[in-house]
Parts: structure tokens; C-alpha cells; sequence
């Protein structure tokens, strides 16, 4: 009962800063960050349009083919950050009149928006990962090319942010573009140093369980991932110990964690960073840069 309330806190509070850094930094500094966020900042800029207004009404269509591609469980844990995301914002916005907290009459303001933005939104959403939960967004649409197509889902990431940002040229100008460029730097590497607790991008996950038949089945039907069943004995048992082994990627760890542990509450898992990772589902072996050793 208490992890349950941590990790809502978790969710409560990342959903919070992470509205926090898109309304008090990055939609008054015209920064369009890629993701729901970079496009409720372009049609806020535009339209007038409350951002929050914008986030959840992109998202909900996301969210709903999320839930179609991946399964109810995944719909369910996503629709919680991204209604409180869309909540705050809201809130924040109509309280602040979209101006922000700095004076952007100097030109220095607009990098301190785009260095602070990027944290914020990085700390706030790593938060709200580490309680099990996402912001939803086009995060669903990295994920799902990366199942349908060889990409992997750091590229997808890359590849959706990087088509906001190059949209906002038409809007913001290159500058803003550049400075996105920036914020989506730094929101990436505090999502992994709060969320993941490092800064690659995939994990190699080992289990030794009694109920390894029912994490595998939530690793392949939920997480489109594969696993392999090593052969392992307790030396101190003597007993034969089989350990389920998976790579995944850091923004499904939370998540796994927490539906594993309501498996099996006893389980041993072993989390390891992965240098690189080829094969399916990851950066395809053709792909791959060949590495030369010796003379």
C-alpha cells in the first residue's frame, strides 16, 4: 500500500513539474521541444489555445491507439500521466496568462528557458516514469514504429521530436529550433538519471523467480519484447534455479519493475547497462558500425 502511494505521489508530482517547465519556460520562450508539448506551444502561439487544451486533445487519439497497438494494461498506465499532464497545464496556464516567469526582452532569458524547460520537463517526466506511469504523447508513436518497423525506439524518439522541431522553423525561426535542439538534449538525459538511474539506453533485466512462464508473457504480449531462459542451479540449495533474461529499453523499466513486482514479489532481478544492442527490435546487426581491435 505504501509503494502505491509513492508512486502516485511520483506521478502527481512529475506530472507537476513537467507542466511547470512547459508553461514557466518553454511555451512563453516560443520553444517548441518536439512531442504534444512542441505542438501545443506552436498552435498556442497561433490560435491562442490553452496548451493543456492542446496536450490532452492530441494525446487522447494517442492514447486510444496505444491501447488499441499494445494492450489495456499499457492504455491504462498511460492515460494517468498524460490526464494529470494536460490537468496542470491547463491550470498553470490560466493562472500565469502563458507569460512565464523571465523577461524575454533579453536575449539570454530565451537560452535560460530552453536549458531550465529541458529540465524540468526531463525530472518532472522521469518522475512520473519511475512511478510506472508515462506522459503518453507522441511517445506512443516512437513505440510503435519501433514495432513495426526495424527502427529502434531511441531513433523513433529522435525521429518524431526532430520533425516537431523542424516544423517550429516556420513558426519560431531557426534559433528557437536550435535552442529545442537544446532542451531536448537535457530532457533526455535527466528522464534517464531520474527514471533509469543511467544515461544508456537499453537494459539487460535477469530474473530468478517462480513464476518466470508469467513475467515472459507480460515481457512478449505487453512489451514486444523476447526473453531467453538460461539453465542456473542454487548453490546453496542445490536446487535447480532457471533465470529468465530480457533487454529492454530504459523508458520500459519502470513500468517493468512495477508489474513484475505484482507477479512475484519475491522476485531477484539483476539490472545491467547495455553497451549496444543489434538484433530485432533494437539497431538491426546490418546497421551496426564495425569495430576494429588490434594491429
Amino acid at each position: 500500500m505504501a509503494r502505491k502511494i509513492i508512486d502516485y505521489l511520483y506521478i502527481i508530482f512529475g506530472s507537476l513539474l513537467c507542466s511547470a517547465g512547459i508553461v514557466f519556460f518553454t511555451t512563453p520562450a516560443k520553444i517548441a521541444s518536439g512531442g504534444v508539448s512542441g505542438i501545443a506551444t506552436m498552435v498556442y502561439h497561433t490560435l491562442g489555445w490553452n496548451s493543456g487544451y492542446v496536450i490532452f486533445g492530441l494525446s487522447l487519439p494517442l492514447f486510444l491507439i496505444g491501447m488499441k497497438v499494445f494492450g489495456k494494461m499499457y492504455g491504462f498506465r498511460a492515460l494517468v500521466g498524460t490526464v494529470l499532464l494536460s490537468l496542470f497545464t491547463t491550470l498553470l496556464m490560466d493562472l500565469s496568462k502563458g507569460e512565464g516567469i523571465l523577461d524575454y526582452s533579453q536575449s539570454v532569458n530565451v537560452l535560460l528557458s530552453s536549458i531550465f524547460g529541458g529540465l524540468a520537463m526531463g525530472v518532472g517526466t522521469g518522475l512520473v516514469m519511475r512511478g510506472g506511469s508515462n506522459t503518453g504523447g507522441t511517445d506512443i508513436v516512437a513505440q510503435i514504429l519501433n514495432r513495426y518497423t526495424p527502427m529502434s525506439l531511441g531513433s523513433a524518439l529522435i525521429l518524431v521530436d526532430a520533425i516537431i522541431i523542424a516544423v517550429s522553423i516556420i513558426f519560431f525561426g531557426v534559433e528557437r529550433a536550435l535552442l529545442a535542439v537544446i532542451t531536448v538534449y537535457i530532457c533526455g538525459i535527466s528522464i534517464d538519471k531520474v527514471a533509469m538511474l543511467g544515461s544508456n539506453t537499453t537494459k539487460v533485466v535477469m530474473f530468478i523467480s517462480e513464476k518466470n512462464e508469467q513475467i515472459s508473457e507480460y515481457l512478449m504480449k505487453e512489451l514486444n519484447h523476447g526473453a531467453t531462459l538460461l539453465e542456473g542451479k542454487g548453490m546453496y540449495t542445490g536446487n535447480d534455479r532457471p533465470v529468465l533474461m530480457a533487454v529492454i529499453s530504459n523508458q520500459e523499466l519502470p513500468g517493468l519493475i512495477s508489474h513484475v513486482k505484482k507477479i512475484d514479489d519475491k522476485v531477484f532481478m539483476i539490472i545491467q547497462n547495455a553497451y549496444e544492442v543489434l538484433g530485432e527490435g533494437f539497431t538491426p546487426v546490418s546497421k551496426s558500425i564495425d569495430l576494429q581491435f588490434g594491429n
